[in-house]
């Protein structure tokens, strides 16, 4: 069996947040065929049971090593001084790039997948390599994102981590043989910004185990009897997510209680902020924290919503309540990659006012057609393995037909 170099920021497994499913999904199709060496951090010290797990997966070596949040970031300052975006000196580690290099004069690899820009360092000199990133999404865009929504002087830092960034993410993508986002539309965007880059440039969009996130997997209801309940799922350290519910809790959710004092607002999701744990002293607000399911909380909901207002790429949040037939309201943001018919398979919410009548009138007059559609749209659709056939092609210099489908003019 062909041998495989697989670099990875967090280590991918278990599937239990966004970058992990997908990084999780690309290593188990990746070892269909390969031998795969993975070299990752740990930032959750949880996370370390599972290496013996992860191991069986890939079935060659694994290289974990600590990642603490703060060291890293105090490490990441040393791009002010290098003009280097601050995310690369983050993932820096002398023991990584050391271990890469032994991998390579050891061990027979021809192949190596990176997941994220910010492992894509370790291989830049690596030219005899077949070399595919995952960028996942356009990371620096959201990065433009987060300074506009914030003041003075993090929108500075924020700016530049952005314009940084982008740069950075063209030099990989001319250096690698190719370059994955999530969705035709992510693609798109980088090859208008990155035209010289284009011919390199695919999607590959993310996917849903439908048989695990599935209705007849609902399991017992969490919720107390005769609560309403409106779910957010995600993780909750992620500033994105702490934003959106934020919004949700401050400028919707008063609007929707006020006409159903029976509803609450469920913020599902590991390592929820400082300001996320505050939502929890509002009336009808529930903070869980981690959970060993999320499935139980979508499927016994009234609805789930996705009322992000930073994003990019596809969620996976948003296909795993449609694939729970879980009647789903989400935000222009949170819906975009996402092939989906509003009205018919989720709904669409622009501002407060629209998600709070949308979440009113699903309140009053259930829709359980929108669920069963949007189940249907995730199964045709978003299975794993049709998808990641574009990394097999990719990686064995087959780009023919792969390229994104371009938006309409």
């Amino acid at each position: 069996m062909d041998e495989l170099l697989y670099l990875v920021h967090r280590i991918p497994y278990p599937p239990n947040k966004g970058d992990k499913i997908r990084s999780f999904h690309l290593l188990k199709h990746l070892a269909q065929s390969y031998k795969v060496h993975v070299g990752a951090f740990v930032d959750d010290p949880d996370d370390w049971r599972y290496a013996e797990a992860l191991a069986q997966l890939a079935g060659g070596e694994i290289k974990l090593l600590p990642l603490n949040s703060r060291m890293a970031t105090f490490k990441s300052a040393v791009g002010l001084l290098t003009g280097e975006p601050l995310t690369i000196p983050y993932y820096r580690d002398r023991r990584m790039q050391a271990w890469v290099g032994a991998m390579l004069a050891t061990r027979p690899i021809h192949h190596a997948v990176v997941y994220s820009s910010s492992m894509a360092q370790y291989l830049m000199n690596r030219p005899a390599l077949r070399r595919v990133i995952d960028f996942v999404d356009i990371d620096s865009d959201k990065w433009r994102q987060y300074a506009d929504k914030k003041s003075w002087p993090l929108c500075m830092v924020y700016r530049r981590e952005s314009r940084k960034l982008f740069g950075y993410e063209q030099r990989v993508t001319r250096t690698f043989d190719a370059a994955c986002f999530v969705s035709d539309a992510e693609a798109n965007l980088f090859q208008q910004l990155a035209p010289d880059c284009a011919g390199k440039v695919f999607s590959c969009s993310n996917g849903v185990d439908t048989e695990y996130f599935s209705p007849e997997n609902a399991g017992a209801s969490p919720y107390p009897p005769g609560v309403r309940a409106i779910v957010f799922t995600g993780a909750m350290d992620y500033w994105a997510n702490a934003d959106a519910v934020a919004w949700f809790a401050k400028e919707v959710f008063p609007a929707i209680r006020s006409a159903y004092p029976d509803v609450a607002f469920y913020i599902v999701g590991a390592r929820p902020s400082v300001e996320v744990q505050a939502l929890a002293k509002e009336p009808n607000i529930v903070v869980t924290g981690s959970v060993p399911d999320t499935r139980p909380y979508i499927a016994h909901a009234a609805l789930a919503v996705a009322p992000l207002r930073i994003a990019r790429g596809i969620q996976n949040k948003v296909l795993e309540a449609m694939a729970m037939a879980k009647p789903t309201i989400v935000s222009p943001e949170a819906l975009e990659g996402i092939r989906a018919e509003p009205k018919q398979e989720l709904l669409l919410a622009a501002d407060a006012q629209a998600f709070a009548a949308l979440s009113r009138q699903l309140l009053l007059q259930p829709a359980p057609e929108i669920g069963i559609a949007a189940r249907k749209r995730v199964v045709a659709d978003y299975g794993w393995d049709a998808h990641l056939a574009r990394f097999d092609a990719r990686l064995q210099g087959k780009p023919d037909s792969l390229e994104p489908r371009k938006a309409a003019a």
